[in-house]
């Protein structure tokens, strides 16, 4: 009965459910974006020191619209984020990394 009741108060609400395995995240510290005339298509790729091989772990498809709409989210989050914490410093360089990410170096 109350799933009902709020389905009338608000009929536009999506329940949107998140599982455990999604909710951890998946680190990514590169993205490459290509587009066609009909989709954009975003590669979350992770770079490691010394690795020659770059993996994409995650492959994202949305319409021009929808890019757009992701384009204007991120705007107004990041500078919600610059208003709390300050301006997020842009380098020209490309990052550099720990060669061993601080933790122990092994031999051979």
């Amino acid at each position: 009965m109350a799933e009902e009741k709020d389905k009338k108060a608000n009929p536009n609400q999506i329940n949107i459910e998140l599982s455990e395995e999604v909710a951890e995240g998946v680190y990514a510290n590169l993205a490459m974006i290509a587009h066609s005339n009909s989709e954009f298509v975003i590669d979350f790729i992770r770079l490691m020191p010394g690795v020659p091989k770059a993996k994409v772990k995650s492959r994202i498809v949305v319409t021009p619209e929808h890019a757009k709409r992701l384009m204007l989210a991120l705007k107004e989050n990041i500078q919600k984020y610059e208003d709390n914490f300050g301006e997020i410093k842009k380098t020209e360089e490309a990052p550099k990394f720990p060669i061993n990410f601080g933790g122990t170096v092994g031999e051979a």
